[in-house]
């Protein structure tokens, strides 16, 4: 690997990269950003300076202050007595059965000590929690001893501050002092400081790559080992980013008591750890999905790229706000003549059957699954034997006469294979196929007739094969640390949008889970994924947990999906999120799937009062005749008692504007409730 994140070059060969660009015109403070307190907290929690809130017993805060007060004074004067007592009790116990005969002056003092400690602490534990002291400790004396001592009373929760830190401690220990020295003058920004440190990682591992290193950093300073694109940062980046611990913060956990409550009153974050079980997100359009999520997680994908630590593929159409061009090395447009990539239909997978089926997936709606298998078949039954004779897959309109049975296409065709030693390998396929043409069930006919689709004008130059062509784009490149936009003709051609997004969709789960170097966090953002589901997909989100990569699914409905998906889809993600204004069928899915917990439930159960004898009853009487009530007694009954941790209903109704719920599962199996976030701090 070499230096700037790609494989297969060497950091001598950066040397000829263009001029560096300017960087963002706010100085960056390193050694403050890097010496900042990031302390180990909850999954989902972000942790640049995060300050701890105090965990408050509600129910104690409620009680006024009189009646709290009052409670700690009796119980400590109570404890007092159980103290005194309890160790004289102890004592005299332990004199009435001899165990205090023989004792010396030191064993006395020891023995009389151990008591008083066990006694105390025994007394402390008891009476301390009746009379609920650390409430009285929070509200009152610690605050007064905080006074007394500093004479201000400290922020609640404040940071602890780590003091000044040398952001370039690791190359001076590790044998590059000068690169350090250098570094050390130069203006280094958050992304360039994850990108120099991933590259003397790289270095660590490969120690022959150290004076290639030190050359980087002599001749190019803070650009050195720079990623391709020599991008050092993104224009109008608006997102609250830490690049050390790979989290984007994205709002608030409300401090409510649905939440847990290490995620009240704190910055929600997501990173890779948190991504790479996959992120299904419902809610109808208008409630913030791509603003509040899609956005910010492309932003923080191009970032980590630029850093040499992820690659990112987002998905949606060419009118969703999912950042500038300038962000991607890569945009892929069809339907935009001007668009300067086009994609490879198949180029995600080594195999030619392999490319030919996910292709075939691709073309079918979902209401043509049924005939999935025959259509599989005889795509992999045109492009196996054209790749043999060409040795390259077919374009558009190659594939679509070849599928449509046009004579001519298929002599030729048999002609190339005779040509290049391979009929006799591929002979069956061609019999098979030619077999097929006419006949009203042909799988090829339909996948010709959905080719169709992508055989426009409009298209033109967009796939390879097509002439004249556009670099190809093959998902084969996630081994690199890239950033690509895929903007989909929603408007213009819906239905080759819904073929397109199906097509890359399915080509990165395939790709993701197939590559050699997993080093690279491999991301992908679906803005809009109704389309770019099947089982195929559903099936490899649960194998990408493994590979480092993970995939962010927006949805406006479940219904959009086929109903046997819909469950399936859920089992295989990790990480869910529900927007405001769901319907109640796809609450329940989001209610279920997070499941029940206890809660103490109070229930007051009034009836009238029968107690006493005839002068009570004459009593109440009398009472009932002057005011019209009736005496009542009243019961209280307290129980746990299991609830959904939110309803159907909550999610439908309940949910704020600009608030999502969200559950989280980390790859490595910790799971974290749902918790209520508030997108727009």
């Amino acid at each position: 690997m070499g230096l700037d994140g790609t494989y297969g070059q060497r950091a001598v060969e950066l040397g000829k990269a263009p001029g560096v660009p300017p960087q963002r015109p706010v100085p960056f403070d390193l050694v403050a950003w890097a010496g900042e307190p990031r302390p180990e907290l909850e999954p989902g929690v972000y942790r640049l300076n995060h300050r701890q809130s105090a965990v408050v017993d509600r129910e104690a805060a409620a009680v006024p202050a009189a009646p709290l007060l009052l409670r700690a004074g009796l119980n400590l004067a109570v404890a007092w007595l159980a103290y005194l007592y309890g160790v004289q009790l102890i004592f005299w116990v332990a004199g009435l059965f001899g165990l205090l005969d023989g004792l010396n002056s030191t064993t006395a003092v020891i023995a009389l000590l151990a008591v008083n400690i066990a006694v105390a602490t025994g007394v402390i534990k008891l009476f301390g929690r009746m009379g609920r002291w650390p409430e009285v400790w929070r509200r009152w004396i610690g605050p007064l001893l905080a006074r007394t001592v500093t004479q201000e009373e400290p922020p609640e929760g404040a940071a602890v501050p780590t003091g000044p830190a040398d952001p370039w401690e690791r190359l001076r220990q590790g044998g590059a002092p000068l690169a350090a020295q250098l570094l050390d003058r130069q203006p280094v920004t958050d992304v360039d400081y994850v990108r120099i440190q991933r590259a003397w990682e790289t270095v660590l591992g490969e120690p022959d790559l150290l004076a290639a290193f030190t050359e980087q950093i002599a001749a190019r300073g803070a650009a050195a080992c720079a990623h391709p694109s020599e991008a050092r940062d993104l224009a109008g980046r608006s997102h609250r980013h830490d690049l050390l611990t790979r989290q984007v913060r994205l709002g608030t956990a409300q401090d409510v008591l649905k939440n847990p409550p290490t995620h009240r009153a704190t910055g929600f974050a997501l990173d890779p750890a948190l991504l790479g079980t996959s992120l299904l997100a419902v809610g109808p359009a208008g409630t913030g999905k791509t603003a509040g999520l899609a956005r910010p997680l492309a932003e923080a994908l191009c970032l980590q790229a630029l850093a040499g630590t992820a690659c990112a593929v987002v998905i949606g159409a060419a009118e969703a706000d999912l950042g500038p061009d300038d962000w991607y090395d890569v945009v892929i447009a069809p339907g935009d003549l001007t668009s300067p990539y086009g994609l490879d239909l198949f180029g995600a997978a080594a195999e030619v059957d392999e490319a030919a089926a996910r292709l075939a997936d691709a073309l079918l709606p979902d209401e043509l699954s049924l005939r999935a298998e025959s259509a599989r078949a005889a795509l992999q039954q045109t492009v196996g034997p054209f790749h043999a004779a060409y040795g390259r897959y077919p374009g558009v309109r190659e594939l679509r006469e070849l599928l449509g049975g046009e004579p001519e296409n298929w002599a030729t065709l048999r002609q190339a294979l005779a040509d290049a030693g391979e009929l006799t390998a591929h002979q069956a396929d061609l019999q098979h196929r030619e077999r097929q043409h006419g006949r009203a069930d042909d799988p090829g006919a339909l996948l010709a007739d959905r080719l169709a689709l992508l055989d426009r004008p409009a298209f033109a130059g967009c796939f390879p094969g097509d002439a004249p062509g556009k670099p190809a784009f093959a998902m084969r490149a996630l081994d690199h640390p890239l950033r690509v936009r895929v903007k989909l003709p929603e408007l213009s051609h819906p239905e080759a949008a819904r073929m397109l997004s199906r097509l890359v969709t399915g080509q990165f789960v395939q790709a993701a889970g197939a590559r050699r170097e997993r080093a690279l966090f491999a991301g992908l953002v679906v803005d809009d994924a109704s389309a770019a589901l099947d089982a195929h997909v559903v099936r490899g989100l649960q194998r990408m947990r493994g590979a480092n990569a993970g995939a962010v699914l927006l949805l406006r409905t479940l219904v959009d999906l086929p109903e046997n998906l819909r469950t399936a889809l859920f089992g295989a993600v990790g990480c869910r999120m529900a927007f405001p204004g769901i319907a109640p069928w796809d609450g329940r899915l989001f209610s279920e799937a997070w499941g029940t917990h206890l809660i103490r439930e109070t229930a007051v159960t009034h009836a009238p009062d029968t107690s006493g004898g005839a002068f009570r009853r004459a009593g109440r009487l009398a009472r009932k005749a002057l005011s019209g009530t009736t005496a009542q007694t009243e019961s209280v009954t307290v129980r746990d008692v299991e609830r959904h941790r939110w309803s159907p209903s909550d999610l439908a109704h309940a949910l704020p504007t600009g608030h999502a719920v969200i559950s989280l599962t980390t790859v490595t199996g910790d799971q974290i409730p749902p918790v209520l976030v508030d997108l727009r701090g």
